[in-house]
This record gives structure tokens, C-alpha cells and sequence, in this order.
């Protein structure tokens, strides 16, 4: 069976870390696939394995409107027609990974193939534009794979929609090996994110101000020179304790340093459908902060492996920070049962559900 892979930006955060796993699954487990794609991000990682074949094209993200809408226009037309050249191959199915490459999702019905989309986002908080992507995805697509029981209840249609929970690459499980003591003592918050407003860039900053005691890191997906804008124009100062570092195609050493990691999404303007980086830091063997909503906040059990805390209660996080960072049982605790709560996100069965689903086992 030929599964062919269309991703629209091809960069280092969540979406397509997660698809390079399952690309790499299926082709350990003997699947051929086809990767159409952008290039320059973790999924150029694949051009290793024999039984890949990659089709790349430029496309780069663009903050003035017009453009952006121009360059997602024209890469839905190439698609749409790469698509078309699988209307005489037998036994094809087409995996969409997020609901943006839609050019490809119609020219596969049109070839009458199968049509699986990985749908990461939560449209219903998005823009328009994603929600009418989530209804003509609904209206489309054979099957549907959600990543959080949150996002799945968002979706009017019922059927054939499955939820199958991320996991980490191999890379990065192998990459880390948690050490409670250690991190404890490191009294490092970390956290990893985008410019977008949205995201909490300025509140981590804020808090690190305010926990001058504490070192902070902060790794957002932007070049030096955007970051460096975005600060200027925000009119941001950093204060010593607090590093910041542009895009980086290893996070593993980020986390084997930290103590602690935070995601601060305002849930009035999105909401996490999964929350990798926490995974990435359970797996690591560290407490995390998260938002109350979302499939990120299914992830965590209050007081358990970490705390649910929305970033509108800044003062709130400030104190648990210090009451994890300063009470080593606490602190060991948590950690603990971070560590153990990381088992339920089974490379291996992700792999085989999504075979199950993609491939009709």
C-alpha cells in the first residue's frame, strides 16, 4: 500500500515532529510513502529512509496578510495537482496532516482515493478561514483523526472520527533521562513556544522579572532577527536570569537542564488541542504548569504531575513556581508522577492505531 503525506510548512513544532514519527512507524512496519511538503524543518530528517520518497516546494510564513494568503493559494493549486497524479495508482491513500493542505484533500476525493486527515488544530478557535477548512474537512475526509477527546467534541460529524493521543519521536525519548534530583536542584523554568500574543511570551517574561531567584529559558520557534523585532516593538527588556534562544531542530538538551516547564496559552484566544511540550517535559521527568481547557489540561491531574493554572492568574503561577522550586518533597513528587504519566503516550501504539485507521487493519 502507497500512503502519500501532504504537510503545507514543514518547520520544528508540534505538527510535523508529530508526523515524522508516524512516517517513520510505517515504514518500519514495511509501508511505501510519499511525502509532499515544504522545505526546511524536521521532516527533511526522513530523507534517510529507502522507501520515503520526498516532493519539496518553497513556502515560508509570512506576517502581511495579502501575502500569506497569496503563497497558501498558490501551494493548494501544486498540491491539488500532485495529488491528481495518484488518480491511476491503486491502493493509495491520502494522509492530510493538519486541515491546511485542503488542496490535496479535494484532489484526492476527486481521484476517489481515501482521504485520512490528522487534524491537530481546534478551528472553532481559530480564524475563519479554519473553520471553514474544519467543515470542508468534515464534509471530505474518510476518516478523522483527533488528538484529544477536547478537540473530537468540537467536530459536528461523529462518525469515523477517532481520537489517537501524540507521542514523541524516538529521538527524543532516548535523548533524555530524568533525574528528579538533579532538576531540583537546577531551579530552571523553561518553556517553549511562538511569538504569537497568544502564546505567553510576554507573561513568561514578566514572571521573570519577578522570580529573579530562579533562571528562566525560553525557546520560541522564530529566527533571531524576529525575535529581536518582536522585543523592540513590544518594548520587552530581559532581565539577566532569563536566556532566550531562536528555532532550534534539537529541544532534548533544553529540557535535560530544566526544572520546570510552563505553557501559557490565553485560553480566550486558542486552546491547546494536545500540549507536546508538556509531554516532552513528563517525559523528562518534570512538573509542568498548564492552562485549565484543552486537550493539553486532560494531560495533567491537578496537584498530581503538575498544576492547571490559567495565564490570566499570573500572581497564582508566580506562587506555585516557588512552592515547587523550593519544597524539595513536593518538588519530587510531582516529578515522579510526571514521569509515570508519560507511559500512557505509547509510541508503539499510536503507530499501530493510526495503521489501523490509515491502512484498514
Amino acid at each position: 500500500m502507497k500512503i502519500v503525506c501532504f504537510h503545507l510548512f514543514n518547520d520544528y513544532s508540534g505538527s510535523p515532529k508529530v508526523l515524522k514519527t508516524v512516517i517513520s512507524g510505517l515504514i518500519k512496519r514495511g509501508y511505501s510513502v510519499d511525502l509532499v511538503t515544504s522545505r526546511g524543518g524536521v521532516l527533511d530528517e526522513l530523507k534517510e529512509h529507502e522507501n520515503l520518497r520526498m516532493r519539496q516546494y518553497d513556502y515560508t510564513f509570512s506576517r502581511n496578510m495579502c501575502i500569506r494568503a497569496m503563497r497558501y493559494a498558490w501551494v493548494q493549486l501544486q498540491i491539488l495537482f500532485i495529488a491528481l497524479g495518484y488518480m491511476f495508482k491503486k491502493d493509495t491513500v491520502i494522509y492530510i496532516n493538519t486541515i491546511l493542505p485542503v488542496g490535496a484533500a479535494i484532489g484526492g476525493r476527486i481521484c476517489g482515493k481515501r482521504v485520512v486527515y490528522h487534524y491537530h488544530e481546534n478551528a472553532k478557535a481559530k480564524s475563519t478561514i479554519y473553520r471553514i477548512l474544519a467543515k470542508i474537512m468534515q464534509l471530505i475526509a474518510s476518516d478523522i483523526i483527533c488528538v484529544s477527546d477536547y478537540q473530537r467534541s468540537f467536530l459536528r460529524r461523529k462518525k469515523r472520527v477517532f481520537v489517537i493521543p501524540n507521542a514523541l519521536q524516538e529521538k527524543f525519548t532516548s535523548s533524555v533521562a530524568p533525574d528528579h534530583e538533579r532538576a531540583f536542584a537546577e531551579k530552571r523554568v523553561l518553556m517553549l513556544g511562538s511569538l504569537k500574543n497568544y502564546k505567553g511570551t510576554a507573561e513568561f517574561i514578566e514572571l521573570a522579572h519577578e522570580l529573579s531567584t530562579f533562571s528562566f529559558e525560553l525557546v520560541l520557534n522564530e529566527s533571531e532577527e524576529n525575535i529581536a523585532a518582536y522585543c523592540k516593538s513590544q518594548h520587552i527588556s530581559t532581565p539577566p536570569n532569563l536566556t532566550i534562544y531562536p528555532r532550534q531542530d534539537n529541544v532534548a538538551p533544553f529540557y535535560s537542564k530544566a526544572s520546570l516547564v510552563l505553557n501559557l496559552t490565553n485560553r480566550d484566544k486558542a486552546i491547546e488541542t494536545f500540549g507536546l511540550t508538556a509531554l516532552e517535559a513528563m517525559t523528562a521527568g518534570l512538573p509542568v504548569i498548564v492552562p485549565t481547557v484543552g486537550g493539553i489540561a486532560e494531560m495533567v491531574d491537578d496537584g498530581v504531575n503538575g498544576y492547571k493554572i490559567d495565564v490570566h492568574n499570573l500572581e497564582k503561577i508566580k506562587d506555585s513556581i516557588e512552592d515547587i522550586l523550593t519544597n524539595e518533597e513536593l518538588y519530587i513528587t510531582l516529578a515522579g508522577n510526571a514521569q509515570k504519566c508519560s507511559k500512557r503516550y505509547s509510541r508503539e501504539s499510536m503507530i499501530g492505531m493510526i495503521e489501523q485507521t490509515v491502512c484498514g487493519h
